[in-house]
């Protein structure tokens, strides 16, 4: 998987301009799909016909958190606002990547109190220009965060492993489906826009009107210093959400999850996130309600350009819905 991991994550493709990475997912999925389609907001949907079960709703959300630019000044500087969950403290000396390749390079204001976090509007974009005219892209432009794919030992490193390892779980359990006929329908949801509203989820969940839905997301951890207490550490196996910032996955998915851990002999977690949540809570409230869970894979410096993940918790996730779905 390391080679598609790779691929997705180096990717480009910030929420609301997802048109790159889907179409390096659409390349991936569409020889292990009977059916494919794009919905108005963008998410690819990938069907596996089944034999007359259920219909199920598999999603990880593909796009990516940015900046967008909001201002050039007569310097050639560019001022910006985040698209999602950005933390300042990671931007001062990052590298960005707007869609055309300009790289710009993230600086900060120097007459400022240093003994206090910047804020966002005291940050800007370095693209090199000389002047306002000659810079190389403008206002309502974005960028992404420039990192490579990197593996040390069993843990993966990239920027946009959230979501692009879901994606990547996805794909793998299609594969490792090959040609088997399920008795299950199954659409596998490649999402757009998780990061700034769940909304690609909730509309491609109110078009699938599915009987059963289940996300793969990224999850914190609580395995490094001085981090907020959480029974979830790299290493230790997929969790199973039971609650987030937004829902309380249902009794009858979590357990379906639970048992095909079990089954399959994978470590699991069990996940109770304070903040935050994750296309689920968009599928657990379409049409008159969707009974919904969430497999998450532990991740450490969540939104930062340098997310963590263990191979290991990625493996069991493909091999814990692999049970769920054969």
């Amino acid at each position: 998987m390391r080679e598609t991991i790779k691929r997705l994550t180096e990717t480009w493709g910030p929420s609301g301009f997802e048109e790159q990475i889907r179409a390096v997912i659409r390349a991936e999925v569409e020889s292990l799909a009977d059916e494919l389609t794009v919905t108005p907001m963008g998410s690819l949907i990938a069907v596996r016909k089944g034999s007359g079960g259920r219909r199920i709703m598999l999603a990880a959300h593909m796009d990516e958190i940015g900046v967008m630019v909001s201002h050039v000044d007569e310097k050639g500087f560019l001022r910006f606002t985040n698209i999602g969950g950005v933390f300042y403290l990671t931007l001062l000396g990052s590298r960005v990547v707007f869609e055309n390749g300009t790289i710009g390079v993230l600086g900060v204001e120097r007459k400022r109190d240093w003994s206090k976090q910047p804020t966002l509007d005291q940050f800007y974009i370095d693209v090199g220009a000389t002047g306002q005219k000659d810079a190389p892209v403008g206002v309502g432009d974005v960028a992404t965060f420039v990192r490579p794919f990197q593996a040390q030992g069993n843990r993966l490193i990239a920027k946009a492993m959230d979501d692009r390892i879901g994606c990547a779980v996805l794909i793998e359990v299609m594969r490792r489906l090959g040609k088997t006929k399920t008795r299950d329908e199954i659409h596998f949801a490649f999402t757009t826009q998780e990061e700034v509203g769940l909304r690609g989820a909730g509309t491609a969940a109110y078009g699938i009107d599915p009987d059963l839905g289940i996300a793969v997301d990224v999850t914190g951890t609580g395995d490094t210093p001085e981090s907020t207490p959480m029974a979830v550490a790299l290493g230790k196996g997929p969790a199973v959400k039971v609650q987030d910032g937004r829902m309380i996955a249902s009794p009858e998915v979590r357990e379906l999850l639970v048992s095909a851990a079990k089954k399959a002999k994978v470590p699991y977690q069990l996940e109770v996130l304070r903040g935050g949540t994750t296309d689920a809570a968009a599928i657990q409230v379409a049409r008159a309600g969707v009974p919904s869970g969430c497999l998450s894979i532990p991740t450490r410096h969540i939104h930062t350009p340098s997310e963590m993940v263990d191979e290991g918790d990625v493996e069991g996730a493909v091999k814990v819905l692999v049970g769920v779905v054969a």
